[in-house]
């Protein structure tokens, strides 16, 4: 990802923070045959490894993970994002050379992926990531909610993925590089928009 200086988030607590607030991610693999990717909700086990380790599961019919991965597999994750007007600048009015752009946030972790079939892990993996969705609903439902000889079947149809971070890169774009009349303009204008990923971004930007 190419990354400016200024937009350069290094922080791994905050990394932690946009992957887990962003719920579904991409993982991408290259193959001696192609590129291939697969949204995914994946969960982060923080506590493992320097950077933290990913855990999901595929259909048991995707290829992907079929196909050994020439190199790294890499997760990509984004936080929030808007389209930025060029009228939303003060400077505009002095020497109207201003375009337009998109502030957004994103989060790229790369390591190892690991595929497993074992259904202790499997019924492990998806009751951590069943909790971790569950968890906010005033009712929430559980795997053991489901018939064990059923649940037992389901997990038949999935298979595992463990990806060790072994690097991260983030990026957060956030009007940084403009001055601080023009931040200002564009958090007033994205306040005002009736998208609430926008509004979400206009409390973002630096003052």
């Amino acid at each position: 990802m190419y990354v400016p200086s200024a937009f350069r988030e290094d922080d791994l607590a905050a990394l932690h923070g946009t992957m887990r607030a962003a719920r579904l991610a991409n993982l991408v693999t290259a193959t001696g045959e192609s590129l291939m990717a697969t949204p995914l909700p994946l969960f982060l086990a923080a506590e493992e490894g320097p950077h933290g380790t990913l855990y999901g599961h595929l259909a048991r019919a995707n290829p992907q993970w079929r196909l050994p991965p020439t190199g790294e597999a890499m997760a990509l994750f984004m936080g929030p994002d808007a389209y930025v007007s060029p009228s939303w600048y003060p400077s505009k009015q002095e020497h109207q050379r201003v375009v337009p752009t998109w502030n957004y946030i994103a989060v790229h972790a790369y390591g190892p992926v690991e595929f497993f079939e074992d259904a202790d892990r499997l019924l492990d993996l998806v009751t951590r990531l069943t909790n971790l969705h569950e968890r906010p609903r005033a009712r929430p439902w559980a795997v053991t909610d489901a018939p064990a000889e059923f649940v037992r079947a389901q997990l038949k149809g999935i298979v595992g993925l463990r990806l060790p971070i072994t690097r991260i890169e983030g990026k957060r774009k956030m009007s940084q590089n403009r001055s601080a009349a023009d931040r200002r303009g564009v958090a007033a204008g994205l306040a005002e928009s009736e998208l609430p990923s926008e509004r979400a971004v206009a409390q973002l930007i630096p003052g």
